[in-house]
């Protein structure tokens, strides 16, 4: 399982009044966008275009800080969508699964808890190279 994203890019920012560097956090969550999919062994499992990679991001390092005894499932509850759960993951017999709310039966075949991390860690360092790529500073996104 893979969140795959490319064409990363903060169009809106200058319609809204902001230059890279005096965005607010709200802003550089929700503007901060790409084409995205979640992807397994080829297949994709959903995908999205102009999808606010920079909020997943921050969700995803949040969710994983949370302490263990009281980390649940993750469904993004963005800003942006009315929709509870466009990315989702979730515990399971043999680990963990990852879908969207919008495709509910497409789901990647489980990972353990270490391999996810990884996948989220990679994702997340990812989305910090190309936000610094774009002249804005990613540290507003944990590093991990």
């Amino acid at each position: 399982m893979r969140f795959v994203f490319g064409n990363i890019g903060a169009p809106d920012l200058p319609k809204r009044g902001y230059t890279p560097g005096n965005a607010p956090l709200i802003a550089l969550l929700l503007d901060i966008e790409a084409d995205f999919a979640i992807e397994e062994d080829g297949q994709t499992l959903w995908e999205d275009v102009h999808f606010q990679v920079a909020e997943l991001a921050f969700e995803l390092a949040t969710w994983l800080q949370s302490p263990r005894e009281y980390r649940c499932d993750f469904e993004l509850d963005s800003m942006d969508w009315s929709e509870r759960g466009v990315v989702r993951i979730v515990g399971c017999d043999g680990g963990w699964r990852v879908g969207s709310v919008l495709e509910p039966d497409l789901w990647s075949a489980p990972v353990s808890w270490e391999d996810l991390v990884a996948e989220i860690h990679r994702f997340i360092r990812a989305v910090r190279e190309a936000t610094a790529a774009l002249g804005i500073d990613p540290g507003f996104l944990p590093k991990v």
